[in-house]
């Protein structure tokens, strides 16, 4: 035991980021309850396409797995990728549905898009891309994304709900799953507050527990509900991609796209995480971001080939990054966990979307004190900044947030004479964004 301890801290440099076995392996468990959702939601969104559901879940789990783990052993990044939400849902719903394409033609966009993301790696330009973030805007992003985590949180919780004449508005406070969502994220607070590194995953099973005892959450009847060993095959979907339709039916505007909102997706997240994993330096400089990188680029790939919509790096890793979780071995705990829910999906179903959803408004809470770094006696950071923060959950897009903040950031330097200090790649970037949200109005 001693020697594989030994043999972990040299791999994951656990020391020198003042980490433990048993605080990565909670970092993993945290990261594994907030993400579990994906293997219900995205299959489902992805048989809205055509495409078979079971044979998406196994290829989603084996593809999370897989590039989670190589992302935690070859970039010591303590984060899960996986289909993000917002992509799949652009998969499904308007490549395949909207536009009534084949699932098989839109999967290969997707590689095609994954190849633009390999090429911009490995020639530097995403680094290049990150590197020419002002600091304000890091922090704006990092910002962002807590309160984009947290009002996500809030709506699976209940506690906030849409509203035809006000947009959102406050939930049934009465029902019982909010109540109980609303009490796991005061005991939550408490824990975090007294210092309990496994506050939240404490706060995850104790609400799903308590849900079950008072019945508003099935409690397991047999072992059929918590185990099932028959996996279904991902085969139907491994190869099935079509480039060739992807490139005839001409969708430079739908790869162009995916290539633009995971490209920003994952930058912003990445800059994000880092921040809280403790990855980024005072300069703004990131640890290891070009493995990285080339990790999240060649999972783009690999998930088009195993018939999967976009991979991206996931917000949820937050809640394992709060837990502890501060090297690569987090995201390996993760993917043995992932690979476990190929015989226990009956017990992932168990846990709650309002048990799980508690996390995500104590990780949104945790990210806001990088505000305060912000120079919003600048208003030419000011504006940039607050719309950069407030336009991710308000448009619920984090890439959409980092447009409208670059966009402004160059447009508020040139109004006021400051057009020198807007560096080449900012408007690029800016440029990119603003070709996007065109194609997006045609």
């Amino acid at each position: 035991m001693d020697s594989l301890s030994r043999h972990l801290n040299r791999l994951f440099h656990l020391q020198e980021n003042g980490a433990t076995i048993r605080g990565e392996f909670i970092g993993g468990f945290t990261t594994f309850m907030a993400m579990a959702y994906v293997v219900l939601v995205v299959p489902d969104m992805l048989a809205d396409a055509g495409m078979p559901r079971q044979a998406a879940t196994t290829a989603l789990i084996l593809i999370t797995a897989a590039v989670t783990a190589f992302m935690g052993v070859w970039a010591g990044y303590p984060v899960v990728v996986a289909p993000g939400l917002g992509i799949s849902a652009f998969f499904a719903y308007y490549v395949c549905g909207t536009l009534h394409l084949p699932w098989q033609a839109a999967l290969g966009a997707v590689f095609i898009s994954g190849v633009v993301f390999l090429l911009l790696t490995v020639t530097r330009l995403r680094q290049m891309i990150i590197d020419a973030v002002p600091m304000d805007m890091k922090y704006a992003t990092v910002v962002g994304i807590g309160m984009f985590i947290a009002f996500i949180g809030l709506k699976k919780c209940g506690i906030v709900v849409s509203h035809p004449q006000n947009f959102v508005a406050l939930g049934n406070l009465t029902s019982t799953s909010t109540l109980l969502a609303v009490a796991g994220i005061c005991a939550i607070g408490a824990l975090v507050t007294r210092g309990v590194n496994s506050a939240i995953p404490l706060g995850i099973i104790g609400v799903t527990l308590i849900g079950m005892a008072l019945g508003e959450t099935p409690a397991p009847e047999s072992l059929a509900d918590i185990a099932g060993f028959a996996v279904p095959s991902p085969a139907p979907l491994i190869g099935a991609l079509d480039i060739a339709a992807a490139v005839r039916y001409g969708l430079f505007s739908v790869i162009f796209t995916i290539t633009v909102a995971d490209l920003f997706d994952s930058i912003g997240t990445l800059i994000g995480l880092s921040r809280k994993a403790g990855l980024m330096d005072e300069r703004g400089a990131i640890r290891n971001l070009d493995r990285a990188l080339i990790t999240d680029s060649a999972g783009v790939i690999a998930s088009s080939v195993a018939g999967l919509p976009t991979v991206t790096v996931c917000l949820e890793s937050a809640s394992g990054i709060a837990a502890g979780g501060r090297t690569g071995l987090t995201a390996v705990f993760t993917a043995l966990l992932f690979l476990m829910v190929l015989f226990f999906v009956p017990a992932v179903s168990l846990v709650p979307g309002y048990a799980a959803a508690t996390a995500m408004v104590i990780v949104g809470a945790m990210m806001m004190r990088d505000v305060t770094r912000i120079r919003f006696d600048d208003f030419r950071v000011a504006l940039p900044a607050f719309l950069t923060i407030v336009m991710m959950p308000l448009s619920f897009s984090i890439a959409t947030g980092f447009g409208f903040g670059f966009i402004s950031w160059v447009i508020l330097h040139v109004l006021t004479g400051r057009a020198r200090e807007v560096s080449p790649v900012m408007w690029g970037i800016a440029a990119c964004f603003a070709v996007n949200f065109a194609l997006r109005l045609g």
